[in-house]
């Protein structure tokens, strides 16, 4: 039962270290008329969800690994990779 909670609290920190350090980069996504949105974190990896102007990006995977992820692994421990979180993708969405 410890060994449960103990690792429930463990999630819990690295999943408020993450969102810390998405909320470093949020300003210069949202700056271009994007946003990111943390989803959730398994397996040390990272999911997102990118919205606005992201949305149909030509440039999202270079912003999502080179920005994104470059910062989250340097600044949180047991992070392995981050992903886009697409389960309910409407790629028109941002236009309504």
């Amino acid at each position: 039962m410890e060994e449960k909670i103990e690792k429930l609290r463990d999630n819990e920190i690295m999943e408020l270290k993450i969102k810390r350090t998405i909320e470093k980069i949020r300003p210069y996504i949202q700056r271009d008329g994007g946003d990111v949105e943390f989803a959730r974190f398994e397996d040390g990896i990272v999911y997102v969800r990118m919205h606005g102007a992201c949305v149909g990006c030509s440039v999202l995977d270079s912003t999502l690994k080179d920005g994104i992820e470059a910062l989250i692994l340097d600044e949180v421990e047991g992070v392995r990779e981050v992903r886009l979180d697409t389960p309910d993708f409407d790629p028109y969405a941002s236009l309504f």
